[in-house]
């Protein structure tokens, strides 16, 4: 059986003594002399008159949070434990009635929801390749002659970056020690950096490093792609010329 709350058993108690104290006060009003005054004699008469006859007001059903018992000293009819009785609201916790509202789920399975659309855009670029490569010729040089190295010799443009930092510090620090670095702070920076959101400006630390790094090989490949000419000599490409071939 569901125990009955604290609170409720404290106005029950006290609806019960209310009714006492008002049929006392009203049995000493009709023995003779009392303070009350007339007009809340009669309503506490008119209240009792319609109770004895089975009738209920309804303004004393709304405001009533629990009933007395009657005079005659019977149970209620559906009355709990010890004769109290309550509304059903009081209870029943409101937000487990109003609160309909689903959370919010911000994920999403991978499959068909990821890797459908990757897959549609890796066709998508596949068709547009192969299109491309139909009416466009790949800009290929002439058969290359091993008794004649081209002035100046670049590497792909993807190694620029580290022909540059040749022409600045020693072989092994241009090609072991700072390559090294650099990849090393890559490998540490997810378990440097662990916060779990994936928005841009809450991941500060990750996108700093990403930028710093890229910029610094970008301005690597832009320096020895257009300001490096025969000899791999400082030039303006403005002045000079371009001296760089896909």
């Amino acid at each position: 059986m569901t125990e009955i709350p604290e609170h409720l058993l404290k106005r029950a108690q006290a609806a019960r003594e209310k009714a006492a104290s008002e049929g006392g006060v009203a049995a000493s009003s009709d023995g003779g002399d009392s303070r009350i005054p007339e007009h809340l004699l009669e309503r506490s008469r008119a209240a009792k008159d319609k109770s004895a006859g089975g009738q209920v007001a309804v303004a004393d059903k709304a405001a009533a949070v629990v009933a007395a018992a009657p005079l005659g000293g019977g149970v209620p009819v559906g009355a709990g434990p010890g004769g109290h009785t309550q509304r059903l609201l009081t209870v029943v916790k409101s937000g487990s009635i109003q609160d309909v509202k689903a959370t919010p789920v911000d994920k999403v399975h991978t499959w068909p929801h990821l890797l459908a659309v990757e897959f549609v855009a890796a066709l998508a670029c596949t068709a547009f390749l192969f299109f491309f490569s139909i009416f466009v010729n790949a800009p290929l040089l002439q058969l290359a002659n091993p008794n004649q190295t081209p002035n100046p010799s670049k590497a792909p443009w993807y190694f620029l970056g580290l022909q540059e930092l040749l022409t600045m510090f020693h072989p092994m620090v241009a090609g072991v020690t700072i390559p090294g670095i650099a990849l090393f702070a890559l490998i540490l920076a997810p378990y440097i950096d662990r916060n779990p959101s994936n928005k841009p400006e809450d991941r500060k630390f990750a996108t700093s490093l990403m930028t710093v790094h890229l910029m610094f090989w970008a301005v690597l490949v832009i320096i020895g792609s257009f300001f490096r000419g025969p000899g791999f000599n400082f030039v303006f490409p403005w002045r000079d010329g371009l001296f760089f071939e896909l």
